[in-house]
């Protein structure tokens, strides 16, 4: 019970095939308890079916694009839990356009918009969580190769994800003193809702399988129990910092293209 009598919020859950519903999953599995957000009421129902399934959980609206709702989704965690112990933030998106063809046709407009979405709300969503942390605690996010690495039509989002892991670095060094750790999980492809705005995922999936060193494409259970030693305090020494879990895929060198 690595976890037990923790309180986290989990900003992120689309449905049961989200990276954040198997961090959830583990982190419940350890005894915290969790708080969700849902963006819109297109995705509501989802969150609230799977909400049902982890005890004494709640969930909220919020989306991560507007103070006024993080805000609000704040206040509302202060009323269930009093603080926080733990926050995780697995967020992104860029229109489906700006993942297509070459990444110099980049609209201002969508660049933008993958920024503000996938990087600047990790700093939106931890400054309004940090008053809640009153006895410090641990941030993760999510992130992917192709912010340091080109991965063909993963375009705009690479440079969002090395702008995410450059916040992680920044927040990490504010909120060391207050006792907050920050950390990335840099996890292989996966097919999500997200990850299917990206052109050839699935191609991405099997090239992962075949070369990767652990020869198997990634399971959103591997990542779900590394952000449980993330988010535990198994992990207090470690904070600014990107965990790989790839299988060994990014300790490769030049490979064939893909697809």
């Amino acid at each position: 019970m690595l976890l037990e009598g923790k309180k986290g919020l989990i900003v992120g859950v689309a449905n049961k095939h989200s990276i954040a519903w198997a961090i959830a999953e583990s982190a419940a599995r350890e005894g915290a308890e969790l708080v969700f957000n849902y963006q819109g009421e297109r995705l509501r129902e989802n969150v609230e079916e799977l909400a049902k399934t982890i005890e004494g959980s709640k969930i909220f609206p919020c989306d991560v694009s507007n103070d006024d709702e993080i805000a609000a989704l704040m206040k509302n965690v202060e009323a269930e839990f009093g603080q926080l112990d733990f926050l995780v933030h697995s967020v992104a998106f860029a229109p489906r356009e700006e993942l297509t063809g070459e990444f110099i046709n980049t609209s201002r407009q969508g660049f933008a918009t993958a920024l503000d979405i996938s990087a600047y709300s990790l700093v939106a969503v931890s400054r309004a969580a940090l008053p809640l942390m009153k006895e410090g605690g641990s941030i993760i996010t999510l992130t992917y190769l192709g912010a340091e690495r080109v991965v063909p039509r993963y375009n705009v989002m690479g440079v969002a994800k090395a702008a995410l892991e450059a916040t992680v670095r920044y927040l990490a060094h504010d909120l060391g003193p207050r006792g907050v750790r920050v950390n990335a999980i840099s996890a292989g492809p996966i097919r999500t809702l997200a990850a299917r705005g990206v052109s050839g995922i699935s191609k991405m999936v099997e090239h992962h399988r075949e070369v990767a060193p652990l020869r198997h494409a990634t399971e959103q259970a591997e990542v779900g129990d590394t952000a449980l030693f993330l988010l535990s305090s198994l992990s207090r020494g470690i904070t600014g910092e990107v965990i790989y879990v790839d299988g060994g895929y990014h300790i490769l060198g030049t490979l064939a293209p893909i697809g």
